[in-house]
């Protein structure tokens, strides 16, 4: 049998017989506050998160002309949508301070970049991976941008028909690639995130771990996700469900993530190896209940006629 591959990111390798690698999403939800971004920060290394991942855009680059000069209610005030997209994203300060502020806790970071302007921009800060969202993943010059950086790269397939997922596997390449099943509505409902499709992508590409970033309300689907075979995880997290912004309602709460994490590793020892074995602790209830012992020597099989 072909052994699975993993992909090192950070001090961690991620792929089969690893242990779930969990990224929680910090993305947008930081609504251009770097202290609500800390909070974000220490809330998933408090729940044992292996990593936090933000996004990265260029406005004037990712926002179409015709939406810059529409108005709209933010934090903020009203304002036009490309003012408010500048306001929400972070420069070379906040992104310093997230790096010794992760730095201090032992916790990765890298960020989803939507344009190549802002692939030069985080490549500054060394990141272990990118993550190319599922809305880029039609973006070939993007997709080979961030290629070239030489970091180990995770695609997301959400809003994508499988020629489409092959023909950004065709440009990525399959080595130090990691594909994570995702289904991009915000939230999602359960009829539609098709955690079949996990087993699905690693016989598709064996060469790949295959992962699930969920955006579905509540908690059991990711875990089973995890139960399916995803080496590695992705949930949105927020310190409340309430807050404005567009991915709050599919987020996490700190809680929640804490419970997230902790199954998630539960799941992992209780899944095994497949190999059948009388444990220690059955020893005993043999002594105890077993009425027939077993017979020292097999018995025949019995021939029907």
């Amino acid at each position: 049998m072909q052994q699975r591959p993993v992909v090192r990111i950070g001090d961690r390798l991620v792929g089969k017989g690893e242990p779930v690698f969990v990224i929680a999403e910090i993305g947008i939800n930081h609504n251009g506050s770097l202290e609500l971004a800390r909070k974000l920060i220490d809330g998933a290394h408090l729940a044992g998160a292996d990593a936090v991942k933000f996004q990265k855009r260029t406005p004037e680059q990712c926002v179409p002309r015709e939406q810059w000069d529409l108005e709209r209610d933010t934090p903020w005030g009203r304002m036009t949508y490309i003012e408010y997209r500048r306001r929400m994203e972070f420069g070379v300060r906040e992104f310093a301070a997230i790096e010794r502020h992760c730095r201090d806790r032992g916790i990765l970071w890298f960020a989803s970049c939507w344009d190549e302007e802002s692939v030069d921009f985080i490549d500054f800060f060394n990141p272990p991976c990118y993550k190319i969202a599922s809305a880029s993943l039609t973006d070939h010059d993007l997709l080979r941008k961030t290629r070239a950086t030489g970091k180990p790269v995770i695609l997301s397939t959400g809003m994508s028909t499988l020629e489409e997922i092959d023909a950004a596997v065709a440009v990525l390449g399959r080595d130090n690639l990691l594909i994570a099943h995702a289904t991009s509505t915000y939230p999602c409902p359960p009829a539609d995130l098709n955690l079949r499709m996990i087993p699905e992508l690693e016989q598709r590409f064996p060469e790949c771990p295959v992962g699930y970033s969920g955006h579905e309300v509540g908690l059991a689907p990711t875990w089973a996700a995890v139960s399916l075979g995803a080496t590695f995880v992705e949930r949105h997290i927020t310190l409340d469900r309430a807050l404005w912004g567009s991915d709050q309602a599919a987020s996490v709460e700190i809680g929640g993530f804490l419970r997230l994490v902790s199954n998630i590793r539960d799941i992992e020892k209780s899944l095994g190896d497949g190999v059948k074995r009388v444990y220690d602790g059955e020893r005993k209830q043999i002594e105890k209940l077993r009425r027939v012992k077993a017979p020292a020597v097999a018995p025949e099989p019995v021939l029907v006629a």
